[in-house]
């Protein structure tokens, strides 16, 4: 199994719409990638605490194989790109994981 990992920097100025991104665009990518291997989405969402975290979010895609994760982005990547801006103002950090 793989994981395609997604992490949202967090900044003093950074804005990150939680509920944009549960309603909208966590569906969104499920409804793209889910026909392509798409087995499972996690999502950890950072608590305030007494220091800035380094990430608001961080998001795992679990797909079986690299060969599905790569299809489903090559098809649905762009659109899943452009809709960043309407969540968050930070450029993501991407990294594809095998699972342990």
């Amino acid at each position: 199994m793989v994981r395609l990992v997604v992490l949202y920097p967090k900044t003093e100025s950074s804005q990150f719409d939680s509920a944009y991104y549960l309603d909208k665009h966590i569906p969104l990518v499920k409804e793209r990638l889910t026909p392509f291997g798409l087995v499972g989405v996690d999502m950890q969402e950072a608590l305030p605490g007494d220091s800035l975290p380094p990430y608001a979010m961080i998001t795992g895609l679990a797909f079986n194989t690299t060969d599905e994760l790569e299809k489903g982005m090559g098809t649905h990547g762009a659109e899943l790109l452009g809709d960043i801006p309407n969540f968050t103002d930070v450029q993501p950090a991407t990294q594809v994981c095998r699972v342990l």
